[in-house]
């Protein structure tokens, strides 16, 4: 049978360059494999023939051959057919294949890791907040062990290369056909042994602390917000850098104020006469108290803006307004002179019609024009 191209069976281009060759060659490597493909006869020899095509175009020499004088120019027994699955070569690329997915490269020993972030939920007041403040917090945490620096190894003693794998870090297991590479079950990839472990951390190289540290809260933060302390995460592994605390932000409510953004709002009830007849009221604001003047004729949920009475923002920009809006109290608990003083007071707002009550006048209007519609439209 005449064999197939080596182009045509990865699949590339003849001016396929080394990287995009080796690429595409993990994928049709990893597509059919044996293992993958057991109820495929066929998948045996499609991934023969793709490992062939790779150990001639991998190699300058041989595909110059090839591309001179096609399978002619080639050995055979050197491309692979007769080296077989247990062969170096085979070997060296699958176990690459395998160390890429895993994470872990060939003839590498485990890499050092970075430490884990840690997240701290900080409830400020709302003053807190605005203003800013410095608050201490305790964070329990794993730091690298004092007793033995992060070796994990007893004081005076120190690591031994691993027997099991030569401080490599990596095996290769042979099954039947197939060689792959994988981390060495003793070391766990570090490529040492600890004969000794640190008693302080039982040879793991990190402890459990409770730390305390102190958070600068700059001012204008809100619930959200995030404060990263630099390094006060985990301890690395393997002499890993450590990772970051990030002190989460949460603003509790506060009993007057409530907070958008950068402005503040607040309910201010008035009394019915300050309401009708206008005056002028003290109103609290996070820097003191300021004169609210209200006209007359206020009616309940009018909103004042007081500008420049909310909140700086924490990163720059022009302070928030105090949003305050009225609520007209109705008295309550009236004694019997009162009672009378309000339904005579009452009785003569009636006598002017629509003149002092605009809304209920034009209310009620509204209602008749509504039964009249009605009644003509039954009938």
């Amino acid at each position: 049978m005449p064999r197939s191209d080596y182009y045509e069976v990865l699949n590339v281009d003849r001016t396929v360059t080394e990287v995009e060759l080796k690429k595409a060659y993990r994928r049709l490597a990893m597509k059919y494999h044996p293992d993958r493909n057991p109820d495929d006869p066929q998948a045996l020899e499609r991934f023969k023939e793709i490992k062939e095509a790779y150990e001639v175009l991998s190699d300058p020499q041989k595909r110059a051959a090839y591309d001179q004088f096609g399978h002619a120019g080639v050995n055979a027994g050197a491309a692979g057919g007769g080296q077989g699955f247990g062969g170096a070569g085979f070997g060296d690329i699958f176990g690459d294949i395998f160390g890429d997915i895993f994470g872990a490269g060939r003839g590498g020993r485990e890499r050092a890791y970075r430490g884990s972030d840690l997240q701290y939920n900080l409830d400020l007041t709302l003053e807190e907040a605005v203003f800013g403040t410095k608050v201490k917090i305790r964070v329990p945490t794993i730091v690298a062990c004092e007793t033995c620096h992060g070796s994990g190894a007893r004081p005076g003693t120190k690591a031994q290369t691993c027997t099991t794998c030569g401080g490599v870090g990596q095996v290769r297991i042979q099954q039947g056909f197939f060689s792959v590479q994988q981390t060495c079950p003793t070391c766990h990839g570090s490529g040492e042994m600890i004969a000794d472990p640190c008693p302080a951390c039982q040879g793991e190289g990190r402890v459990q602390e409770t730390k305390t540290l102190e958070v600068n809260v700059p001012a204008g933060v809100d619930s959200g917000d995030r404060i990263r302390l630099s390094g006060e995460g985990e301890a690395g592994v393997h002499g890993g850098p450590p990772g970051d605390l990030y002190v989460q932000v949460r603003v509790k409510p506060h009993k007057i104020f409530t907070r958008e953004g950068e402005n503040l709002y607040c309910e201010v009830p008035v009394s019915f006469a300050t309401a009708t007849l206008g005056g002028e009221i003290d109103v609290p604001t996070l820097d003191g108290r300021a004169k609210l003047k209200i006209p007359a004729e206020t009616q309940s949920n009018r909103a004042f803006r007081l500008r420049g009475k909310g909140i700086k923002p924490v990163r720059g920009g022009k302070q928030g307004d105090l949003i305050c809006k009225v609520t007209v109290e109705t008295p309550v608990n009236l004694t019997r002179e009162q009672k009378e003083m309000l339904l005579a007071f009452d009785a003569s707002l009636k006598e002017g019609g629509g003149r002092h009550n605009p809304q209920t006048h034009g209310w009620l209007d509204g209602v008749k024009g509504f039964f009249d519609d009605l009644k003509s439209w039954l009938h």
